[in-house]
Parts: structure tokens; sequence; C-alpha cells
């Protein structure tokens, strides 16, 4: 004779009961989960002397630009001329791009997700060879390209200038000549 048969029936249904509730649970819990999106620092922070401020870089320390025209969805950059001295800043399908600030993306005419930062898309400079370089800054093309700016350069400390020390070393009195 089976468990189940020994069972009897008022009990039998509410543990069926519970097992579908906790089956619908899991069903509708596993989907959410996949959909949540994993972050990737794709950006921080350095600094350009020559602009005299702190911009966005990429992971490897390169300047990242916007094109000023570049606004509401609008790209300029999409012929292969501009795509191979402006490399776009891109995520996987799924990636929250993360940094020292606020990232978002955009979907570029190509179906890939461009990183953006304050609503602008992200390129690299190919004319930018090392770290805190910003040679794209000022190009001007159906826009100009400026660096992502995130702040003033950080002051260096300025030398404080010594200060008399207010506990001189101790100097025993001298002795007084007396004539003895």
């Amino acid at each position: 004779m089976p468990i189940t048969d020994r069972i009897p029936y008022p009990v039998r249904t509410p543990i069926m009961a519970f097992a579908l509730v906790v089956a619908l649970a899991a069903a509708l819990a596993g989907p959410a989960l996949a959909t949540t999106p994993t972050t990737k620092v794709v950006a921080k922070e350095g600094s350009v002397t020559s602009l005299g401020k702190t911009v966005l870089t990429t992971t490897k320390g390169h300047t990242l630009y916007s094109l000023s025209a570049e606004k509401k969805g609008r790209f300029i950059c999409t012929d292969p001329g501009c795509l191979s001295a402006w490399k776009p800043l891109v995520v996987p399908k799924g990636v929250k791009p993360k940094g020292p600030v606020k990232l978002g993306t955009t979907m570029r005419p190509n179906g890939r997700r461009q990183v953006t930062f304050k609503g602008l898309p992200l390129y690299s400079f190919n004319g930018d060879v090392r770290k805190g370089e910003a040679n794209g800054e000022g190009i001007k093309d159906v826009g100009t390209w400026h660096a992502a700016v995130t702040g003033p350069l950080a002051a260096e400390p300025q030398p404080q200038p010594e200060s008399p020390n207010p506990n001189p070393p101790y100097s025993p009195p001298s002795e007084p000549k007396y004539p003895y």
C-alpha cells in the first residue's frame, strides 16, 4: 500500500497546495533573478594637466570624449572613417556600466550598447597614446569633441612655511662668572 493511501485525504490537500505554491514561486522568481543586470567597471577618473581638469578615462587611463552634436539619441559618428579615429565605449547587453560617476547606456544604430555620461555617448580617441593625453579635445567635426570632464584638477598641496618651534631645545643657563 503506497504511503499516500495511508495519509487521510484532508491532510493530503494542504500538503499538495503548499508544494504547488512553492513551485510557482520558484518559477516566477527564476526569470526575475536571471534578468538582474551585472555591473562592470568601464571608466575611472584621471588628470589631464593640459586641460587643468579631471576627466573620465578608460580602465587603461585613456581620456574619454563626447561629441557635442550627439544628443537625444542622434548619432553622428557612424561611418568607418569616424569610427577608425573614435572608438565607442560599449558594453554587452545586460551589463550596467560602472565608474566614478553615474553612467548610462544608449543603443547605437548597429545595435550595440554605448556607455553615456550626462546623456552623451563616450568614445576614446586613437590620437591619445599615453595616459593623461587629451589630443582629441576641441577637434571640430559636425560638432566639437570634448573630454568628459568630471571636475577641476585636484590642487597639489602647497608647501607650508616652517613655523618657529614653540618648544625650542633645552639649553642650561650659563653660569655667571663670580670672583672667588
